[in-house]
């Protein structure tokens, strides 16, 4: 066989050998995407997204819409030349694995965590767009959440609502910890609480639940990294009555990033006229009772899927603002947001046609 022709041979077979191990062996990276994005002002699957009952709505027009990411489940194993292409692509992003689903964090985990926290969004959502209109809104500290196998574990149950723990009031969520951080393993701490059933129960007939039950538990030493301490098991949150019906229908999402894009499509359904003037605004980041705008991950496949869909205007949380900034698509203007305040305002020099105004992203 003449030399060149089995130079060619062996180069062929090697290009083969390459491509086969690059479709058969496994890399420890997944893929974000971007995903749907829903106007919240809309419909979604034949039923409006955000749905009010019991106050007075008004009609409105333009696009709120919240954005999403997807992301390659916790069991695909993705090859070398997914991993390249991914690369190589505008609009999705190879990250390592565990970023997604970090210590092994199954699919299911995964799962569960962003339903926990999508729902805790669409609670946050409602009371920091309440409170911009200055409507009561009533709030509890409850117990979220009991950990299998803790001294909490058939004392304390998700729902019932704290009142105190050893006798002081508790107004925060964050309050439970310290209190019960105050103690040396192996001591006992005395919550003073309603139980779930009780306060469901007042809250059907409208009326404040009064009966409290005082429970003692011994505390145990943390299994966490951080530094040894006493815990009864549990994880506090908080617990919302609003004045009328506030539901929000969507489903297959989860996470909490939508939280700012559904306050500002509810501040748009209570309140007369359009917030966005008919412009075409999407958006996104996590939002607090107090209307505090936090950062969300996977910002720049969110603006592509904006921009895909139309957008003009992306609302963007202040600490994502460089890396958006840094591949901002074309025709995509990228406001920075701090507060729903802050949102409001940029919403306002939009319908007033100021936009030299708006606080616009910048690469740092």
């Amino acid at each position: 066989m003449p030399r060149r022709t089995a130079t060619m041979l062996a180069s062929t077979l090697m290009l083969i050998a390459l491509l086969c191990a690059g479709v058969f062996i496994p890399v420890p990276y997944s893929e974000m995407s971007p995903g749907p994005t829903v106007n919240t002002l809309g419909n979604h699957d034949g039923e409006p997204v955000l749905q009010i009952s019991g106050r007075k709505t008004y009609a409105t027009s333009g696009h709120l819409n919240m954005t999403t990411v997807r992301v390659t489940s916790a069991d695909y194993r993705m090859n070398l030349v997914e991993a390249v292409y991914g690369w190589l692509a505008h609009d999705s992003k190879v990250v390592p694995h565990d970023t997604l689903y970090p210590d092994g964090k199954t699919e299911q985990q995964s799962t569960q965590e962003n339903a926990e926290e999508f729902s805790q969004s669409q609670e946050s959502a409602k009371v920091a767009a309440l409170k911009e209109l200055h409507i009561p809104v009533k709030t509890w500290v409850i117990v979220s959440t009991v950990v299998k196998g803790s001294p909490a574990q058939g004392k304390l149950h998700a729902g019932d609502v704290i009142k105190a723990v050893d006798g002081t009031a508790v107004k925060q969520p964050e309050d439970v910890a310290k209190l019960v951080t105050r103690h040396k393993p192996g001591q006992d701490v005395v919550f003073t609480i309603v139980p779930a059933k009780a306060q469901a129960a007042a809250e059907k007939q409208n009326r404040t639940a009064t009966s409290t039950q005082k429970i003692t538990i011994t505390t145990t030493t943390s299994d966490d990294k951080g530094e040894k301490r006493a815990i009864v098991g549990i994880s506090a949150g908080t617990d919302h009555t609003f004045p009328f019906s506030i539901d929000i229908k969507l489903a297959d999402v989860g996470g909490p990033s939508a939280g700012l894009m559904f306050s500002l499509g509810l501040y748009d359904k209570l309140t007369p006229g359009s917030l966005t003037g008919g412009k075409f605004v999407a958006g996104t980041g996590t939002i607090d009772d107090d209307g505090k705008v936090g950062p969300i991950g996977g910002i720049q496949m969110k603006t592509v899927g904006a921009r895909n869909k139309g957008a003009q205007y992306f609302l963007t949380p202040a600490d994502n603002c460089s890396a958006a900034a840094k591949d901002t698509p074309s025709g995509l203007t990228l406001i920075k947001v701090k507060t729903m305040d802050d949102a409001l305002g940029a919403l306002k020099d939009l319908r007033e046609g100021t936009t030299s105004d708006l606080p616009t992203c910048t690469v740092k």
